[in-house]
């Protein structure tokens, strides 16, 4: 993929798949699904519990990496990875309102957003520049083969 279509890609609505360096039981990452925003040439943004092992392991490691697949043929995907650069505690409200809406639409992110306004305290901001890009888009290997 060019930059623009990989920008374009990961800026698109995915559940996120986010690895961070996992030094317990033997090292292997931590890997999760998770809701997050991105807009072309920003940071990763995504907000996870204060107190949860994401947050702790992000915070030791100081970096994350992401992942966003397209499920569905042509396969797709995108997968970024680089430093923490800011950490909003508590969460930045302004995110995570934008990133219920990027998820469930106006309707159903205001009625999620009222039945978890805790999480507003409980929640923490991390952003992330994006250094090292890994893509595969396998839309033209789909065309020459089921053509």
């Amino acid at each position: 993929m060019s930059r623009a279509e990989r920008e374009a890609f990961l800026a698109d609505v995915h559940v996120g798949v986010l690895g961070v360096d996992d030094p317990r039981n033997g090292g292997a990452p931590l890997v999760v699904p998770i809701w997050y925003s991105y807009a072309p040439g920003g940071t990763v943004v995504i907000q996870t519990g204060r107190d949860s092992v994401k947050a702790r392991l992000i915070r030791a490691a100081g970096r994350f990496s992401l992942c966003a697949q397209q499920e569905a043929p042509p396969y797709r995907y995108v997968s970024v990875e680089g430093p923490v650069v800011e950490v909003a505690d508590p969460a930045d409200p302004v995110d995570r309102e934008a990133i219920a809406i990027r998820y469930l639409g106006e309707r159903e992110a205001k009625a999620y957003l009222a039945a978890t306004g805790d999480q507003l305290t409980d929640d923490i901001t991390f952003r992330m520049r994006p250094e090292r890009w890994r893509t595969a888009d396998f839309t033209s290997f789909a065309e020459s083969v089921f053509a």
